[in-house]
C-alpha cells in the first residue's frame, strides 16, 4: 500500500472528515440505524459516536490498514459490541440475510467494483432491511460534471481510489427496487466534490 496510502492518507482522511460539515449528515443518516448493523468502509471510525441505542451489534469492514489502526482506538472505547474485519466490500464473508441495516458514508466512491459491493449489501440484508447512505458523486450540472471527469484520475491517486463522478443514485437503483433519495450540494462544500446523495434503499419482504 505504501507510506502515503497506509500512513499519510488515513491521517489526512481523519482530519478532513471530522468536521461539522460531515457530522451533520452522519447524525441524520445514522439516526435511522437499528438492530444488527454492517458498516462498509468504516474508515477511521468517525461514525461510531453517532450510532443510536437502537443498534444492538455493529460489524465493520475497512481494507485500509492505516485507517483501521486509527479506528481501533475509537473501537476500544465503544460501548457497542463491534466486530471488525480488514476487508473490502466486494466479497463479504457474512451469510445471506444477516443484517437489519447496512451503512455506507462516503465509501461507494472508492470501491473498485462498486456494483458488486452493492449486490453484496443487498444479499446480506434481511428482508425489509435498509441500506442507509450518504455519498458524494456525479453532479447534474454539465460544467461541474466535466471537471469531475477531468479530475477523477488525479483524485483516485491522492484519495485511495475515490471517484468524483459516480452516479450514485443510478448505481443503488440498479440493485434495490425501493430507493428513497435526496440529491443536493452540501452547504459549504466545493461543488466538484460536494454533490451529495443521501437516502435509504429497502430490501423487499419475501
Amino acid at each position: 500500500m505504501g507510506l502515503y496510502g497506509e500512513i499519510i492518507f488515513p491521517r489526512l482522511l481523519d482530519w478532513t472528515m471530522a468536521g461539522e460539515l460531515f457530522a451533520t449528515y452522519r447524525r441524520q443518516v445514522l439516526a435511522q440505524a437499528q438492530g444488527k448493523v454492517l458498516e462498509i468502509g468504516f474508515g477511521t471510525g468517525l461514525n461510531l459516536a453517532y450510532y443510536p441505542e437502537a443498534v444492538t451489534h455493529l460489524t465493520v469492514i475497512e481494507p485500509n490498514r492505516g485507517a483501521g489502526a486509527i479506528a481501533r482506538k475509537r473501537l476500544a472505547q465503544s460501548p457497542l459490541p463491534v466486530d471488525s474485519h480488514p476487508i473490502g466490500g466486494e466479497h463479504l464473508p457474512m451469510a445471506d440475510a444477516s443484517f437489519d441495516t447496512v451503512v455506507s458514508t462516503w465509501t461507494l466512491c472508492s470501491i473498485a467494483a462498486v456494483e458488486q459491493a452493492l449486490r453484496e449489501v443487498y444479499r446480506v440484508l434481511k428482508p425489509e432491511g435498509r441500506f442507509l447512505f450518504i455519498e458524494h458523486g456525479q453532479s447534474p450540472d454539465p460544467g461541474v460534471r466535466r471537471w469531475q471527469t477531468r479530475l477523477t484520475p488525479v483524485q483516485k491517486i491522492i484519495a485511495d481510489g475515490c471517484h468524483l463522478n459516480r452516479p450514485i443514485g443510478k448505481l443503488v437503483a440498479e440493485v434495490f427496487p425501493q430507493v428513497s433519495l435526496q440529491e443536493f450540494y452540501g452547504n459549504g462544500w466545493p461543488q466538484i466534490a460536494g454533490y451529495l446523495y443521501q437516502g435509504q434503499a429497502t430490501k423487499p419482504a419475501r
